[in-house]
């Protein structure tokens, strides 16, 4: 398929079809969508808001774009349309209590994005119950993340103020997706840093296998190896057969989150690093074992073009490390970052080809893994963002879920507008964990990153033993 109503085709990423992948085993389509608000304490003029939004539709190309299925090549292709046209809604929950209207939202949330040449996302302007006024966006995973969603809200409030207030500059221009896209189908196209890529990730694979370790310990492996009379197995079921999934929330205060990061630039690491060795040494500490397994999202916008061209550019990968208790844990934050750049440069492979290749290597039951929980840390907030120029405006977000999680357990880490402290986001299948597990799960992280930022030269095992 080279065009379709006029306008050029290209095939999707592997990063898009990695959405693809899971959404086949789900039961509902909306598995991809991503539901969020952006409200402001501040009473807006609705038709400027509008205008605004139609011109950050113009000036970001994924926004516009539209799905087709080519039968006879059984592949899917995208376009960009030129404009968006249709209407944007403005609905008014005054009189509604905020319960009310998060269920409605959350409706929304819910409504995939099934339809071929229509378009992927949809945006409402909003007054909530409690005054805020704003926009609510659902947008389908194969062209939105986490930080194009920002970027592109952002890009909305900035246009508007500059058009409503005097002194607050126009933006800068956005990037092109289009020709981000081409860059990525050139690398996905057999190019030598593909095969660079592969080379590294197939010998990272073949060094040893991983082991399971459970969030409640390794009673699920062991149940595994006595179900199938294998005991040596290092996989368990990562999820469950049941989709259905929730969100809950833990917050962790500004104070506290001002340490971390606080740690962080005294010792020239990033949350990231802090927030895995958190969760790798309460795995450690639960399981008796000092290999651990996670899951780890990477944005991939390194380049001024990556970070404001939009789309999706997550691709997640299996992050191992072997950690003895002997060492401390300044040591072993500084080998997770040391690790951690390594492997970021080759994480423009294959996620699905990596975990196919893992699963036939290993002969690794189907269903079954290594990796118990898959972490997002997102740093990109509209506050550190620079959408400064509101002044004492009062300004927040709120996340909705669509319904559905296709493993077990994924940890969004995430900074409030309001106060920049960190937001702990569990989705989970129902089926797999209980908000009262992942309240546990969430109190020892932070236990074990405050104990270990408080005493970096203590060794993990003495943490272990303090905590």
């Amino acid at each position: 398929m080279k065009t379709r109503n006029g306008y050029k085709t290209y095939p999707l990423t592997v990063g898009q079809n990695f959405h693809n992948y899971y959404m086949a085993f789900s039961p509902g389509k909306e598995i991809l969508n991503v539901g969020t608000t952006l409200t402001i304490e501040f009473e807006l003029d609705i038709d400027e808001l509008r205008k605004a939004i139609y011109k950050a539709y113009e000036r970001c190309e994924s926004m516009r774009a539209r799905l087709v299925y080519d039968k006879k090549e059984e592949k899917w292709y995208q376009y960009i349309v030129e404009k968006e046209e249709r209407e944007i809604e403005f609905v008014d929950f005054t009189g509604k209590s905020m319960e009310e209207a998060d269920a409605v939202m959350t409706l929304w949330t819910r409504r995939p994005f099934d339809k071929e040449d229509e378009p992927m996302n949809k945006v409402t302007i909003i007054k909530l119950p409690d005054g805020y006024e704003g926009m609510f966006i659902v947008g389908d995973h194969r062209f939105l993340d986490a930080q194009s969603l920002v970027a592109f809200m952002k890009d909305v409030i900035e246009l508007y103020c500059n058009a409503k207030f005097e002194g607050i500059p126009y933006p800068a221009e956005m990037r092109s997706y289009i020709e981000q896209l081409e860059k990525d189908l050139a690398y996905e196209g057999g190019s030598k840093a593909q095969a660079r890529d592969r080379e590294y990730f197939h010998k990272l694979i073949e060094e040893s296998e991983p082991i399971y370790n459970g969030i409640e310990g390794p009673g699920k492996l062991e149940q595994m190896r006595a179900f199938t009379g294998n005991p040596n197995l290092r996989a368990a079921p990562t999820g469950t057969a049941h989709f259905e999934a929730a969100i809950d929330i833990f917050h962790l205060e500004e104070e506290s989150t001002m340490k971390l990061m606080a740690f962080c630039e005294e010792q020239h690491v990033s949350l990231q690093c802090l927030l895995l060795m958190g969760i790798r040494t309460y795995l450690q500490k639960f399981n008796n074992n000092d290999d651990v397994s996670i899951m780890v999202a990477y944005a991939r916008r390194a380049t001024l073009l990556e970070k404001k061209s939009g789309g999706t550019r997550i691709h997640s990968f299996p992050f191992r490390t072997i950690i003895p208790e002997n060492k401390t844990f300044l040591e072993g934050i500084f080998e997770i970052r040391d690790r951690q750049n390594e492997v970021f440069r080759y994480v423009n492979f294959n996620p699905v080809e990596y975990l196919d290749y893992r699963r036939e290597y290993y002969k690794c039951p189907p269903g079954f893994g290594y990796e118990a929980v898959a972490l997002t840390y997102q740093p990109a907030s509209l506050r550190n963002k620079g959408l400064t120029d509101l002044g004492d405006i009062q300004y927040k977000t709120k996340r909705y879920g669509n319904g559905y999680y296709s493993d077990g357990l994924y940890l969004t880490v995430m900074h409030r507008p309001e106060d920049n402290g960190l937001d702990f986001s569990f989705e989970h299948q129902i089926m797999a964990y209980s908000k009262k597990q992942l309240e546990y799960f969430y109190y020892y992280i932070c236990k074990i990153m405050f104990a270990g930022i408080e005493n970096p030269d203590v060794t993990i095992g003495e943490i272990i033993d303090l905590v």
